[in-house]
């Protein structure tokens, strides 16, 4: 079987917030997250427990210290007892700690039963604050506030957006029933977006959050569908001769690249989100798949077995010449560029093992992320510092989450059954 047909049945076989609840159905079963690992460098910063936190349906603290701890980019220091944005705040005696930041706050009940979590943010070093606002939600959404505080604590210390509010989507199997299934970041806060009886792949977000494409085999052959996620509504983008594959949003949300088999081997198009336009990119003798398209929208980037063995190329969006990107190793697909352009990530086959690597698009230096066997489907989180991704441990699928210089990792799993597919939501504005 060719390299690259051998890929796709691989995939086929193994493989927002307020509105996502208005359509989602009853919860899946909460991801288990182990985190191993830190970063080069750690920024201590004392946190303490919300005054009145427990009136909230989750501790708002706790979710904000694992958001940091996750990250790898925090030590967290616990601070016994509560403490309010408006109390008085002894920092130099914290600083005399090794803390670098500190993190104070309270929750409070509105009239309209909603919470209203305020917090407050210091620099240790220069005695001043860095952050002071508040955050309200209606009770379901209490973690939705307290990822937002871990966000703009993770921007302000750090300079980077944080991704801790954002979403990640992936496949879940449990005996003859897939899911698509929608949680926060940290595996928590599980909503089942689409059931089937047949295997869904190939997950997709749309560029603003609202809706995610996929490939269905409902029809007995892969189909890819874009579904409306506030309204329920789906749309058939894709359902021609052969094999239709691998969607891919372009950045104005107004296309979806698919690879299609309708004219013999597996070549690239172009689709209006609405199953119209239908436009040819690639013309090889190869077979041409899993395109993916650079955040300004100027390149795509896609696997094809052209020079003998499947490789990583770039072409312009409105296809012609393609130029190879990937030269170390002899077998490498499914490419995934960072949101920032800078990196590519991809899964290359060395010593019968398919590992997840990155490549440095300035410095061409090339990093493996991941000590697994099996990996698939790799998806950049929207700030480009992470990515999640499937892999399989002792024969069951599980999704793992690894920082892009591989200091930091987290392992997701479920014990309802095998999770694949991972892909990584937008920035929700």
């Amino acid at each position: 079987m060719n390299a690259v047909n051998h890929l796709s049945m691989k995939n086929c076989i193994n493989s927002l917030l307020f509105v996502l609840s208005m359509v989602c159905m009853s919860a899946g079963a909460q991801l288990h997250v182990e985190i191993s690992g830190v970063g080069e460098t750690q920024i201590p910063i004392a946190i303490a427990g919300f005054t009145n936190e427990e009136m909230a349906p989750q501790m708002v603290s706790k979710i904000i210290k694992d958001d940091l701890t996750r990250s790898g980019y925090f030590k967290v220091m616990n601070l016994l007892g509560s403490i309010s944005e408006t109390d008085t705040v002894d920092l130099s005696t914290l600083k005399s700690q090794g803390a670098d930041a500190m993190l104070v706050g309270s929750v409070q009940k509105t009239e309209d039963g909603r919470y209203d979590v305020r917090y407050k943010l210091y620099d240790t070093n220069k005695l001043t604050t860095l952050s002071f606002f508040n955050v309200t939600q209606s009770p379901q959404f209490v973690r939705v506030a307290a990822h937002k505080v871990a966000d703009d604590v993770f921007e302000k210390l750090t300079g980077i957006r944080g991704i801790f509010s954002t979403r990640i989507a992936y496949v879940t199997k449990s005996g003859p029933n897939y899911q698509l299934e929608v949680s926060d970041a940290d595996g928590d806060g599980v909503q089942i977006a689409i059931r089937s009886k047949e295997p869904i792949i190939s997950p997709a977000w749309s560029p603003d959050g609202t809706k995610v494409a996929y490939v269905s085999f409902e029809l007995k052959k892969p189909v890819v569908y874009a579904q409306n996620l506030v309204t329920g509504q789906r749309t058939l983008v894709a359902n021609y001769k052969g094999n239709n594959s691998a969607p891919a949003w372009s950045p104005d949300g107004k296309k979806i690249a698919v690879a299609l088999s309708k004219d013999g081997l597996t070549q690239i198009y172009s689709v209006n989100v609405d199953g119209t336009g239908l436009q040819r990119l690639t013309e090889s003798f190869g077979i041409d798949t899993e395109p993916q398209y650079s955040a300004d929208g100027q390149s795509i980037y896609f696997t094809s077995d052209r020079s003998g063995g499947p490789q990583i190329y770039r072409m312009s969006s409105a296809g012609g010449e393609a130029k190879r990107v990937t030269f170390t190793g002899s077998y490498n697909i499914t490419p995934r560029i960072s949101p920032d352009g800078q990196t590519l990530a991809y899964i290359s086959r060395r010593d019968n093992k398919f590992q997840l690597y990155v490549l440095d698009l300035g410095s061409n230096q090339e990093l493996r992320l991941t000590d697994t066997q099996d990996d698939d489907s790799p998806s950049f989180a929207p700030n480009s510092r992470y990515i999640v991704y499937a892999t399989e441990i002792a024969q069951r699928g599980s999704l793992g989450v690894v920082s892009v210089d591989g200091r930091t990792s987290q392992r997701l799993t479920t014990q309802a059954g095998d999770v694949r597919n991972p892909t990584w939501g937008p920035f929700m504005k």
